[in-house]
């Protein structure tokens, strides 16, 4: 009998890249190569790399001339090329003992937190605009998901029916019939690996779709599989357009769509398939995790410094671009001066510019149309001063990269637009509170914005804190008592949200890996009867 240790977090040892470190001198000469070169990014299906000649350029957020790559785009022809070649690698893949697929992914960890490391942050930081920290953290997070999806899997295997005198039982733990179609987004690298893996990892075969924003980091984590020795056509990397989506999601054959993204794409996902459900073989899963409002709320009895350092942590950390971020917070009237007062003198001092100036605190959005929307936002703030307050911050400039300051809007609407409205960005809106009216702002908390993914309470007196879990329990499917709304680990705080934030299947624990098998029961009689006739009869 095979067996998987519980791991340790990757994330408990990750470098500092310190002033005269090797490791911060080993990155800043991979960072110089990295700048100098253009990847040219093939469609890979079934092994074979394809350049389709339909090409996409990735810019360097923080510095727009820079080209980091050239990735060509699959469409309808490659696309059906790679349902078809999935398909048949399941054959294979799914008889492989179980032990054997895990090890390709145990490796593919071991790789990416030892020789492939450095290249990988490099390619992050370029890639995302993401500071060594937020870069590192990334990509533990994805050694995490391979090293405890493993675990969580063999966990999974183990679970079996109970037995009875004259039977054996069993499940036979299969994968999903057919392929299914893995979507990941821009803002986290660990996703990107995550989304294909972990159907992967228990027997499934995938087509990965990779944001077009960030194709060169994703293609690197593709690469590390293929050294781990991923057999050809378990996971095809197949860029391509959202027109093109339909050639994949109308298919017979699909049997599940791991997603992250934003809530219309995913609610698009979902009508496509809805509308063409008879036609599939077997009824699609789908696995979805959007966006968010979150929140942080702070109770007068709060330590007022360590909440306003976390509403910066939160907020502002990788340009307010997690899902997780705070980009909403509710202060009490008696602590609004000191907060405030914390906000415009520490705000102004976080330094903004290209991450790989290790100097820097946060790096640029990731693109245009982002830059844009976030803009939108600041300046209908200005237009609406009966509204809004800037506190601090609101510039933008976009001569080199697209940057955006970190910003902190007052607002005496708890209901506006900017403190309901997802703007995945470095803005923060703050509702100041009667001290008095806790319990009702509360409500309105919970109300506010379709979303319910991470959300935070600040303070020291239990009873209060108390009142803020149980009111707000259906606000957030990640909820932190005294620290901030971000940085979940894998294992520790399983990821994922409810209402419009998802289907909350807690990526990061057994349940997003039990989502992508299919059980079957087996009972094997010992003892025949001989006489079909039951004893009541006589």
């Amino acid at each position: 009998m095979w067996s998987v240790e519980r791991p340790v977090n990757d994330v408990n040892t990750i470098p500092s890249y310190a002033e005269g470190t090797p490791e911060r001198r080993a990155l800043l000469e991979e960072l110089g190569r990295a700048r100098k070169r253009t990847v040219e990014i093939p469609v890979v299906i079934g092994g074979r790399e394809i350049r389709t000649g339909s090409v996409v350029e990735v810019p360097c957020p923080h510095e727009v001339r820079t080209v980091l790559a050239r990735a060509h785009y699959a469409g309808e022809v490659e696309l059906r090329a790679a349902i078809e070649h999935a398909l048949e690698a399941r054959r294979a893949w799914t008889e492989l003992d179980a032990y054997r697929r895990i090890a390709v992914f145990q490796r593919a960890a071991t790789l990416l937190a030892g020789p492939r490391r450095i290249r990988n942050i490099a390619a992050i930081m370029l890639n995302h605009s993401k500071t060594p920290y937020e870069a590192e953290i990334d990509l533990a997070e994805l050694v995490d998901f391979w090293n405890f999806n493993a675990y969580f899997a063999r966990q999974i295997y183990d679970m079996q029916p109970f037995q009875h005198p004259g039977e054996t039982n069993r499940f036979d733990w299969r994968p999903l019939e057919g392929f299914v179609l893995a979507m990941s987004p821009f803002n986290f690298y660990s996703i990107g690996g995550n989304l294909p893996s972990a159907p992967a990892m228990v027997g499934n075969v995938a087509l990965w779709k990779p944001a077009r924003a960030v194709v060169l980091s994703n293609y690197e984590i593709f690469e590390t599989l293929v050294a781990a020795g991923l057999p050809p056509g378990v996971i095809n990397f197949v860029p391509f357009n959202s027109k093109d989506a339909a050639t994949v999601l109308r298919h017979p054959a699909l049997a599940g769509v791991h997603f992250t993204g934003s809530y219309a794409s995913l609610v698009a996902i979902w009508k496509e398939i809805g509308t063409h459900i008879e036609s599939y073989r077997n009824f699609p899963r789908i696995v979805g995790e959007t966006g968010g409002k979150d929140f942080i709320f702070m109770h007068p009895s709060a330590d007022v410094r360590g909440t306003a350092i976390n509403l910066i942590r939160g907020a502002f950390e990788y340009q307010g671009q997690k899902c997780s971020a705070c980009s909403r917070a509710y202060v009490p009237e008696s602590r609004w001066p000191e907060v405030a007062r914390i906000l415009r003198e520490e705000v102004p001092k976080i330094p903004v510019g290209p991450p790989d100036d290790l100097a820097n605190f946060m790096g640029a959005i990731i693109d245009e149309p982002a830059f844009r929307t976030i803009a939108e936002y600041l300046e209908f703030a200005r237009a609406h001063p009966e509204e809004y307050e800037i506190v601090v911050g609101g510039e933008t400039d976009r001569r080199t990269g697209w940057f955006v300051r970190p910003t902190v809007v007052r607002t005496a609407n708890p209901t506006g637009r900017l403190i309901s409205e997802e703007i995945f960005g470095p803005v923060l809106t703050i509702y100041v509170y009667p001290d008095a009216q806790y319990s009702e702002t509360l409500a309105v908390c919970d109300s506010t914005g379709p979303y319910a993914l991470t959300g935070a309470i600040f303070g020291q007196e239990l009873r209060a804190v108390e009142e803020a879990e149980r009111a707000l329990r259906f606000s957030a499917g990640n909820f932190y008592i005294n620290d901030k709304p971000t940085g979940a680990i894998v294992g520790r705080q399983p990821f994922g949200g409810a209402r419009h934030s998802g289907t909350n299947d807690k990526a990061g624990s057994p349940l997003n890996v039990l989502r992508w098998m299919s059980p079957r029961n087996i009972k094997e009689a010992a003892v025949l009867p001989s006489d079909w006739k039951r004893l009541f009869m006589g």
